[in-house]
C-alpha cells in the first residue's frame, strides 16, 4: 500500500476502510466477522462508550511515560499484541511483519498455535518480548512438544485459550465459503479480479500453511487434523498437568466469570485474559470491559489481569487500566494495518494506538500507567452503548 495512503489513515477505523479496500471480501469478512448475529462483535468496542473518563486539571504532565511491566516483561505501552491465527492470509508477510512492528513499539507480540509462519521463524525474525498460545490437543505428546519448542526458541509465557472449546457459527464464513487456505471459486473470481493488490499477493506466495504443526502439510487438510485435536474436554484437572509441563510465566485466556478468574488464580496461572474470542465464539457474551471490575476483584492482586476485545482508541486502553486492567490486548486494530499494508500498514497501526494513548494520558494529567485508578473513571448512568449501532 502507498505510503500516503497509510499517513491519511489517521485512526484505526480509516485502516480497516483501507483493509476492507484492499483485501478480498471473503477475507476481509473472516477478519471483521463475529459469531451469530454478531451482537457480542459490536458490543465488545460500543461498551467501552458506556463509561467516561475524569481529567485533573493543572498536575504537570510535560513527561508523560508509558511504560509499564506485564508478569515482568517490559514494555513501551500497556498494549499487547494478541494472538490470531493464520496471518498469511491477509498479507504475504504474515505474523513475522506483526512481529517486527511490534518490537520497534515495544509491545509484547503473542504466537498463536495455529501461525502461518513457525515459531522458529517469528523468533529468529524478531527480538522482542514473545508469547505463545495454546490450543489444547487431544494428543498430550503434541503439546508437550510445542511447549518445548516454544520454550527452546525464546517464548516467555504461555497463554492457554480456553474459550474455544469448538468452533464458532461464524456465518459470513459459511456464506463466502471460506476454506484456508482461500479457494477461489466461480463466484469468488470477479471479487479478486477487482482486489488485484491481495489477489496477487496470495497468488505469487507460497501456500498457507499452520507452520508450527506442518511446513509441508497444506492448511486445508490440517483443518481436519485440527477440528479432531481440538480437546473439549479439557478442564481443570488438566490444567495441573499442563502448567507442570511448562512451568514458567502462564496466562489464561478466555475468561469472562469471576468465579473462574478465582480457579485460575487457585489453579497456579500469573495473568488472566478476559475475553470472549474478540466476539467470534459464543455470541452474547458479556463485553470484556462489563466484566472487568469483577476479575480484578476475584484476583484480589494474585494474578495480573488483561482486558482483551474491542480496543480502538486510546481512551479504551486508560479506561482499562482505571478499572484494574495492567494491560490490554488486541488483534483486528494491527490486522487491519496488515491487511491494508503489511509491515508498514502494522506499524501505522501501532502507532496510532501508542500515540493516542499518551497524549491521552496527558489529557488526564498522569505521568505513568501507575496512577491510573478507579477516581479517573464513573460509569453512565444512561449506557451510550444502547444507542443504535451505526458501523458499516
Amino acid at each position: 500500500m502507498p505510503t500516503h495512503r497509510l499517513a491519511r489513515c489517521h485512526n484505526l477505523e480509516d485502516l480497516r476502510r483501507e483493509a476492507r479496500r484492499r483485501a478480498h471480501p471473503m477475507v476481509f469478512d473472516y477478519l471483521d466477522g463475529g459469531a451469530d448475529d454478531e451482537v457480542t462483535l459490536r458490543r465488545n468496542s460500543r461498551a467501552f462508550a458506556d463509561y467516561e473518563l475524569l481529567f485533573r486539571a493543572l498536575v504537570g504532565v510535560d513527561a508523560v511515560d508509558s511504560a509499564t511491566t506485564v508478569l515482568g516483561t517490559p514494555c513501551a505501552v500497556p498494549i499487547i499484541a494478541s494472538p490470531s491465527a493464520g496471518n498469511r492470509l491477509f498479507h504475504t508477510e504474515g505474523e513475522i511483519a506483526v512481529a517486527r512492528a511490534a518490537a520497534e513499539a515495544g509491545m509484547i507480540y503473542c504466537l498463536s498455535t495455529l501461525s502461518s509462519a513457525s515459531m522458529e521463524a517469528v523468533a529468529a525474525a524478531s527480538q522482542g518480548p514473545k508469547w505463545f498460545q495454546l490450543y489444547v490437543w487431544k494428543d498430550r505428546g503434541l503439546v508437550r512438544e510445542m511447549l518445548q519448542r516454544a520454550r527452546a526458541a525464546g517464548y516467555g509465557a504461555l497463554i492457554l485459550t480456553v474459550d474455544f472449546p469448538v468452533t464458532g457459527n461464524r456465518e459470513r464464513d459459511l456464506r463466502n465459503q471460506l476454506l484456508i487456505p482461500p479457494k477461489i471459486r466461480p463466484r469468488h473470481v470477479w471479487q479478486a479480479l477487482t482486489h488485484p493488490r491481495w489477489t496477487l499477493d496470495y497468488l505469487r506466495s507460497p501456500a498457507i500453511r499452520y507452520a508450527n504443526l506442518s511446513e509441508d502439510q497444506p492448511a486445508a487438510s490440517l483443518a481436519d487434523f485440527v477440528a479432531a485435536q481440538l480437546h473439549a474436554g479439557f478442564d481443570w484437572h488438566d490444567v495441573e498437568w499442563l502448567l507442570g509441563e511448562w512451568s514458567g510465566p502462564s496466562l489464561i485466556k478466555g475468561v469472562v466469570r469471576a468465579d473462574d478468574a478465582t480457579r485460575a488464580v487457585a489453579a497456579g496461572f500469573n495473568g488472566i485474559m478476559i475475553s470472549n474470542h474478540g466476539g467470534r465464539q459464543l455470541d452474547h457474551s458479556p463485553a470484556p470491559i462489563d466484566v472487568l471490575a469483577s476479575i480484578v476483584d476475584a484476583a484480589a492482586g494474585r494474578a495480573e489481569v488483561i482486558l482483551d476485545g474491542g480496543v480502538r482508541r486510546g481512551t479504551d486502553v486508560l479506561k482499562a487500566l482505571a478499572l484494574g486492567a495492567r494491560a490490554v490486548s488486541a488483534a483486528r486494530p494491527y490486522l487491519y494495518g496488515l491487511a491494508a499494508g503489511g509491515h508498514a500498514g502494522v506499524r501505522r497501526a501501532f502507532e496510532l494506538l501508542t500515540t493516542a494513548v499518551r497524549r491521552d494520558m496527558a489529557l488526564l494529567g498522569i505521568r505513568t500507567p501507575a496512577e491510573m485508578d478507579a477516581s479517573f473513571i464513573r460509569r453512565l448512568s444512561a449506557p451510550a452503548s444502547l444507542q443504535q449501532d451505526t458501523r458499516t
